[in-house]
């Protein structure tokens, strides 16, 4: 009896310290993320103030006051958005939206009437979570890469979607596709944004979610960036996001 009793408290106490390890080890690892994606965040911000900056030194250059003016207010506007954010690496699509619709705003005013922007979003997916900041570094990309190389302008399409317990987003432009890049500049899948994008989703989600870039239109014309995360309801949820079917200037 005596060895049996003195077997189970020693049991119990391996036990017990295997446990604490295991929580021990977990609160590490959460700790690990979270400054990582902390990191990955803080990245993007500067780099879309860097790209910003520039398009509005262009139109001082050009003597574009007015615009310059504009694109100045509307950046202001973004930057308050921002700085305010709420640092939880997961917002609801509709805020996410809203944000998008406040950066387009800024394009708008560089690209004019060259460029078209629709939204087909289902009304009951606003609430979905999805990371912050997710949507903006993959228009601009189409921006860049796809509707900036054509002389008369394009068109981007930001979708959701959801297949089952899959949260299918996507932004697809008609610029000349993935494969027309000029030699000595980076290949269209490896800018910093998408790069930061493909690590946050995978330090949020694991295997369960990613980032696929190919054509989406014959011929190897135009582009589609799909993101695939899990679908789940965001725990708090922000004000709506207006955005309709399309962007004006």
């Amino acid at each position: 009896m005596y060895f049996t009793t003195l077997g189970c408290v020693h049991a119990f106490g391996y036990f017990v310290e295997a446990r604490q390890r295991e929580s021990q080890a977990a609160r590490l690892a959460a700790q690990v993320a979270e400054a990582r994606l902390g990191a990955l965040r803080m990245q993007l911000h500067p780099h879309f103030l860097f790209n910003s900056l520039n398009a509005i030194t262009v139109l001082v250059r050009d003597q574009d006051t007015a615009n310059a003016a504009r694109m100045l207010e509307l950046l202001s506007d973004v930057l308050r958005q921002v700085l305010r954010a709420d640092p939880a690496h997961e917002v609801a699509l509709a805020d996410e939206l809203g944000f998008l619709e406040r950066y387009l705003a800024i394009e708008q005013v560089r690209f004019s009437d060259r460029l078209r922007v629709r939204f087909d979003v289902d009304d009951t997916l606003r609430d979905a979570a999805v990371p912050a900041f997710l949507l903006q570094p993959l228009v601009e990309n189409a921006l860049r890469h796809g509707i900036a190389q054509r002389a008369d302008g394009g068109d981007v399409e930001i979708s959701a979607k959801r297949d089952g317990d899959v949260l299918l987003l996507s932004v697809t432009d008609n610029g000349p596709g993935i494969a027309a890049v000029l030699p000595g500049r980076e290949t269209r899948g490896n800018g910093l944004g998408l790069a930061n994008t493909r690590e946050r989703l995978t330090t949020l989600y694991g295997p369960s979610a990613s980032l696929e870039l190919h054509a989406s239109g014959a011929g190897g014309a135009g582009t589609v960036a799909l993101v695939r995360l899990p679908y789940r309801a965001a725990p708090t949820r922000g004000v709506a996001s207006p955005a309709d079917s399309s962007v004006g200037p």
